[in-house]
């Protein structure tokens, strides 16, 4: 009977044994599964820090442009802060002639006089729908091409022409957007030096008839894409449409028929599009266009 009993109560430690051994496993697998999330959480809140710090980025004798700070969700977009100074004795327009994200394009449509001598802190705000749509939602790479002139004085050379990049979570995590394939692309060229896509069609777009396109510039020039001598279900309807696009740059833009435009014309439903494609150096209009085409488009 003793030996009986003995032999239960080592079944029952060794029960206990494996029961409490399971439990710690199991509380560590959890203790370690919840230390990873966290890990990943906080690798995750780190990488998304903002580490930017205050810099002067342009700075000679007629001017000087500092980059004060960076606001992602400032009221009207991503905003880049900055303090501007015209050491001159003459009235200068400091404009943003083109900006990028990521590599993307997208204009900020900046501009502003400031008087001799004076000082302004400024604000640049990137509000373009198109970077969101195409998941562009982490500023790594924010470039801006700066022109600073005579306000008085637009054909004289500029007392400032010269890209700078701001790198919110510094330059080592810098990215580069690539736009993978989608099957309803539309190719409309696609050469050594540039590609033009149609992405997709918006028919009730605020604009009107909206045809969505993306651009790559895959050359060491600026390119001028323009549309001309285009057509709706047979009928003349020019949207007016033309970008450039800086060298090693991608655009996502669109191209719009107003509702009145189509109503004019009898057009209820579009059927067929019709434009010829022209692709140009920007500063060498005279020089063979790099992309000359009918287009015809089926929507």
């Amino acid at each position: 009977m003793k030996n009986k009993v003995k032999f239960l109560t080592i079944l029952m430690a060794a029960a206990l044994a494996a029961c409490s051994s399971s439990t710690a496993s199991s509380e560590t697998e959890k203790d370690d599964t919840s230390s990873g999330e966290t890990a990943q959480e906080t690798v995750k809140e780190e990488t998304d820090e903002v580490t930017f710090e205050q810099f002067t980025a342009i700075d000679n004798e007629a001017c000087s442009i500092a980059i004060t700070d960076i606001k992602p969700d400032a009221l009207f977009g991503y905003t880049v802060k900055t303090l501007m100074e015209n050491k001159s004795d003459k009235t200068l327009m400091f404009a943003a002639e083109s900006a990028s994200v990521n590599g993307v394009q997208c204009d900020p449509l900046f501009a502003s006089e400031i008087a001799a001598g004076k000082k302004s802190n400024e604000d640049i705000t990137f509000a373009d729908s198109a970077l969101k749509n195409n998941g562009i939602d982490r500023f790594t790479d924010i470039e801006i091409v700066f022109r600073v002139y005579d306000s008085e004085d637009w054909s004289a050379d500029p007392v400032v022409y010269e890209s700078v990049h701001v790198y919110p979570f510094g330059e080592d995590k810098a990215e580069t957007f690539v736009r993978q394939p989608a099957d309803s692309d539309t190719v409309l060229a696609d050469n050594d030096d540039v590609s033009v896509i149609v992405t997709g069609y918006d028919p009730d777009n605020m604009w009107g008839y909206t045809v969505n396109m993306y651009i790559l510039n895959k050359s060491d020039k600026r390119l001028m894409v323009s549309i001309e001598d285009a057509s709706v279900n047979g009928f003349m309807a020019d949207p007016f449409f033309a970008t450039s696009v800086n060298p090693q740059r991608c655009e996502f833009t669109s191209v719009s028929w107003t509702d009145s435009a189509l109503e004019e014309n009898g057009i209820s439903e579009v059927e067929e599009i019709e434009f010829s494609l022209i692709v140009h150096d920007y500063d060498d209009y005279m020089a063979d266009p790099v992309v000359s085409q009918t287009v015809t488009l089926k929507p």
